[in-house]
C-alpha cells in the first residue's frame, strides 16, 4: 500500500471515529437525561459500577474534578439511591462510594435494551478473526487515550 493510500484511509479512519465518539456522547447525554442525570453523572456512575467501590478523593482524581464537584455528584447520585457513602473503619474522613447496582440496573436497563440488542446483532456478523482486529484496537485505543488524559490532568 502506497503512503498516499494508507493516508486517505487512516483520515477516513479518524473522520469515522470522530463521528463515532461524537454519536457515542450525544447517546449517552440521551441515555442520561431519560434516566433524570446528567450525561457527567451518568458516566462516573458507570465508572464507580466497573471500580465496585472507590473514594472520593480516587474519583477526583480520576476524572480531574475538584472535591466540590465530586461531592456533588455524589450527592446527586445518592439522592437518586444509585450509590451508598461508606465511611472507611480506619479512616473517617474517607468516604468511600459504593454502587447499587439494583437500582441503577432497574433505572438503565429498559434505556439500554434496544442498544444492546442491536449491538449483539452488529457483532454476531463478524467473524472470529475480525472481532479480534476489533478488541485490538478497541483496547489500544482506550489505552492511549487514558495515557493522555493523565498527562492532561497532570498539567
Amino acid at each position: 500500500m502506497s503512503k498516499k493510500t494508507n493516508k486517505v484511509l487512516i483520515d477516513q479512519f479518524r473522520e469515522l471515529s470522530r463521528r463515532y465518539s461524537d454519536t457515542s456522547i450525544w447517546m449517552h447525554e440521551a441515555i442520561a437525561r431519560k434516566a433524570g442525570l446528567s450525561g457527567t453523572d451518568h458516566k462516573y456512575l458507570g465508572f464507580i459500577i466497573e471500580q465496585e467501590q472507590v473514594t472520593a478523593g480516587e474519583l477526583a482524581a480520576f476524572t480531574g474534578l475538584t472535591t466540590g464537584a465530586v461531592t456533588g455528584l455524589i450527592d446527586r447520585l445518592e439522592k437518586k439511591k444509585l450509590v451508598k457513602r461508606q465511611f472507611d473503619k480506619t479512616d473517617r474522613r474517607k468516604v468511600i462510594l459504593v454502587p447499587n447496582v439494583v437500582n441503577t440496573m432497574k433505572l438503565l436497563e429498559p434505556i439500554f435494551s434496544e442498544l444492546q440488542q442491536r449491538t449483539i446483532e452488529l457483532l454476531e456478523s463478524f467473524t472470529e478473526k475480525e472481532l479480534k482486529i476489533i478488541e485490538n484496537y478497541f483496547q489500544s485505543a482506550t489505552a492511549i487515550m487514558a495515557d493522555v488524559t493523565l498527562k492532561l490532568n497532570a498539567k
